[in-house]
């Protein structure tokens, strides 16, 4: 693994003074070009050819530079990695940059500074991992299920990475895990069926919290001696969602949890404490399992049932695509700050207030 002083290193040879926000030309990469720019940062962009055009159609998000690969995964290359160094650049990781170059490379192969604490991602992409993480906070979870033929309940079945929900089903019995799971493999999107997550399924409306934990920022909601905020929330659309569409015949592919877009919500003000403790409680468990923890954005994703109260079922360290809702801030946002404010620029506002303060090393690994 890469260890934060080879990252110090690195930084050393930079010039803090023409830093430069860069990530791969997916997920919330609008977002994230158009708040640096907002913040006076020279961005970069590593795309693919038949991407570079989405990215140029949005002027005022678009990268100063581009760098192109024929494939993601060829960030990863010397060239590259070089190129990025020598532009000052400081990563943002996102969904797609994770699934695309993989959290076991990013931690042992990226030799450019990474927003954020890169060691998270090992806790985000494993499972078990991630629920050691909600056990050490305190935090509601399903039932998890580690063979097909415990299941005793209806379950929710997931798939490793960040797949925005491809191949994900509900099952209400043992029998019908081992068969949808042996389809799974044939159809190649699982390699075995042990890779699988089975978890119980629970009823309820999903609430995906946007976090943002801040080392740097005063005031506000004071955790471990930083600030943390709630930036926003929202539901996501999958084709699940519109299967009363097709009733009382349902046909088989209503029954997909691909998220294909998001939708705001604000969230009845009684219940904002939970969803304040909770977040506060997933960072205070990350100093202890993981120093410094988390830092910057990340979101807590739940489903809340009027008796149980919120079940936490997964979080995403870094920034989520359901804050793409809310380029110009959130019904949250407002009472945080003076000025309208993305996800996108919030971690920007950070990167400036690091350099400022001469604190860059703090925020980024």
């Amino acid at each position: 693994m890469i260890t934060k002083a080879e990252v110090e290193e690195l930084l050393s040879s930079y010039d803090v003074s023409s830093l430069k926000v860069s990530t791969i030309c997916s997920h919330s990469a609008l977002q994230i070009f158009h708040g640096a720019k907002q913040l006076g940062f020279k961005t970069l962009g590593v795309t693919t050819p038949e991407r570079r055009f989405v990215y140029e159609a949005f002027p005022l998000a678009t990268p100063d530079k581009f760098i192109e690969v024929s494939e993601f995964k060829h960030m990863l290359d010397r060239w590259v990695q070089e190129r990025l160094r020598a532009e000052n650049a400081v990563i943002i990781p996102h969904g797609s940059f994770v699934e695309y170059l993989g959290p076991t490379e990013i931690l042992e192969r990226l030799r450019v500074p990474v927003f954020g604490n890169r060691a998270v991602l090992e806790w985000e992409g494993d499972r078990v991992k991630q629920r050691t993480w909600f056990k050490e906070a305190g935090l509601k979870t399903p039932r998890v299920f580690e063979d097909p033929s415990e299941v005793d309940c209806r379950v929710f079945v997931k798939f490793p990475g960040a797949k925005g929900g491809r191949g994900y089903f509900t099952a209400g019995s043992s029998e019908e895990v081992e068969a949808r799971l042996e389809e799974a493999v044939r159809k190649g999107l699982i390699r075995d069926v042990r890779e699988a997550y089975i978890q119980e399924f629970i009823p309820g409306v999903r609430y995906y919290f946007h976090y943002f934990y801040s080392p740097l920022a005063e005031g506000g909601l004071r955790v471990c001696g930083g600030r943390l905020e709630l930036m926003s929330m929202d539901k996501r659309i999958e084709p699940i969602d519109e299967a009363y569409r097709g009733l009382p015949d349902v046909p088989e592919e209503f029954f997909d949890y691909t998220v294909t877009g998001n939708q705001p919500l604000v969230l009845r003000e009684s219940l904002l404490k939970d969803a304040l403790k909770m977040g506060a409680r997933v960072v205070e468990a990350s100093k202890r399992l993981f120093p410094p923890g988390i830092i910057g954005p990340f979101c807590l994703e739940t489903i809340y049932h009027p008796d149980r109260g919120f079940t936490v079922f997964e979080v995403s360290a870094r920034i989520v695509a359901g804050t793409n809702l809310y380029p110009s801030g959130s019904p949250y946002t407002v009472y945080l700050f003076e000025e309208p404010m993305s996800t996108g620029k919030r971690i920007a506002v950070e990167l400036k207030m690091a350099v400022e303060k001469d604190r860059l090393r703090e925020v980024v690994y």
